[in-house]
């Protein structure tokens, strides 16, 4: 199998860097022989540093990194017109909240949030620096059909991503994101699968060749009604790619960062899966199919409730896992805090103690101590939209 061979290869070569080795990935020839690895880039040891701090026990990833238009449905649904100055004053609001470093290790952002400041002046990347959160930005150019393959998609962006990553890195963020989507309904085609890894693997690269982080992110998406014996088969053939492809591309394992789906079925399947089968399958999936070497399983959400994605991630959490397993939530720590502000500066204060609610029991679920007791029904409700689109 892929994995097994490239966990080999990768474990079997060495990098020297300062006085440290890192593992790094090899190309097996059709001899097969073993080419000599590539050298690490010069910010290896700041990547390796970067992604460590945002993988630190009890603390997660606030994802805010929604394109305008996607941004303008959050606000629309609590009445508020798609104006730069309407996203300016929600993400202030999110992104000043005192405390947040506590339970917060990086924010991803979209790329107008990246240069904007406070109405006071303030550069939103100075806001998070001095709450210890390390400033991220959402690459990808968002997703497009996929031709010959099974009404599937594709994520664009690789175009002149090596420039816009070093003027990223120049305004102070220090890790990436990049999301591409598998779609079970739709196969998912061999092909499907091969352009999303590739892609992962060349954004990944080039975003560690300028300082950045990667978050290597292959969604699997939660539509259909599939058993999660066929997620959990679907993500093993994804991720067994994805790591393939990292190790052609010489990406430093200990230099990135995990985001992917929890293995859950179906949301049309008929029977709901409790947190602790969601847990079991999920971490059978990352024990065959990713590296110790890599620091840190960052979650995303994709829909569920806030209360099921809190739980799920506590679930995992109940015995000691090779890597830190934690969060990089959007709607799960976002939904509550919308609803309680409602676009109202009277509110302000109030949706920042939402928010610092969310993210105190997600910590909570990284260190294994979360309880459900006590949560709002309004918390409990799914978020799952059908062909939900950034």
């Amino acid at each position: 199998m892929a994995c097994a061979s490239f966990v080999k290869l990768n474990a079997a070569s060495s990098q020297w860097i300062g006085q440290k080795s890192y593992p790094r990935s090899s190309t097996r020839l059709a001899t097969g022989r073993v080419s000599v690895p590539i050298r690490a880039s010069s910010y290896t040891e700041e990547l390796v540093k970067t992604a460590k701090t945002i993988a630190s026990p009890g603390r997660g990833i606030l994802a805010i990194d929604e394109s305008n238009a996607t941004c303008g449905k959050r606000l629309a649904s609590i009445g508020l017109d798609n104006t730069e100055v309407n996203r300016q004053a929600y993400r202030q609001l999110l992104l000043t909240t005192p405390g947040l470093g506590e339970y917060i290790s990086g924010a991803i952002l979209f790329e107008e949030t990246l240069y904007q400041s406070t109405t006071d002046g303030k550069k939103f990347v100075d806001c998070l620096r001095d709450e210890n959160i390390v400033p991220g930005i959402k690459v990808d150019k968002g997703l497009v059909p996929l031709p010959g393959s099974n009404n599937e998609s594709w994520c664009q962006g690789l175009d002149g991503l090596a420039s816009r990553s070093a003027e990223y890195y120049k305004q102070g963020a220090r890790f990436a994101k990049w999301r591409t989507v598998v779609s079970i309904p739709c196969g998912p085609s061999a092909l499907a699968v091969k352009e999303a890894a590739w892609g992962l693997a060349r954004y990944a690269a080039i975003s560690q060749d300028n300082g950045l982080v990667p978050i290597v992110e292959p969604e699997i998406l939660l539509d259909g009604d599939h058993p999660i014996e066929r997620t959990l088969e679907v993500a093993e053939k994804v991720w067994s790619e994805v790591f393939y492809y990292l190790a052609e591309n010489n990406v430093v394992f200990e230099g990135i960062l995990l985001k992917p789906s929890m293995v859950t079925p179906g949301a049309e399947h008929k029977e709901k899966a409790s947190p602790e089968t969601i847990a079991k399958y999920t971490l059978t999936m990352l024990q065959r199919r990713v590296p110790p070497a890599v620091p840190g399983i960052m979650f995303l959400s994709g829909g569920q409730s806030e209360v099921e994605a809190t739980l799920n991630l506590n679930a995992m959490n109940q015995s000691p896992n090779p890597w830190h397993v934690s969060f990089s939530y959007a709607r799960a720590l976002q939904n509550s805090v919308l609803k309680t502000w409602q676009g109202h500066p009277e509110n302000v204060e109030a949706a920042q103690i939402a928010l610092l609610t969310r993210a105190k029991v997600n910590s909570l679920a990284q260190l294994g101590k979360y309880s459900a007791e006590g949560e709002s029904d309004e918390a409990k409700k799914g978020m799952f939209v059908k062909g939900y689109t950034y």
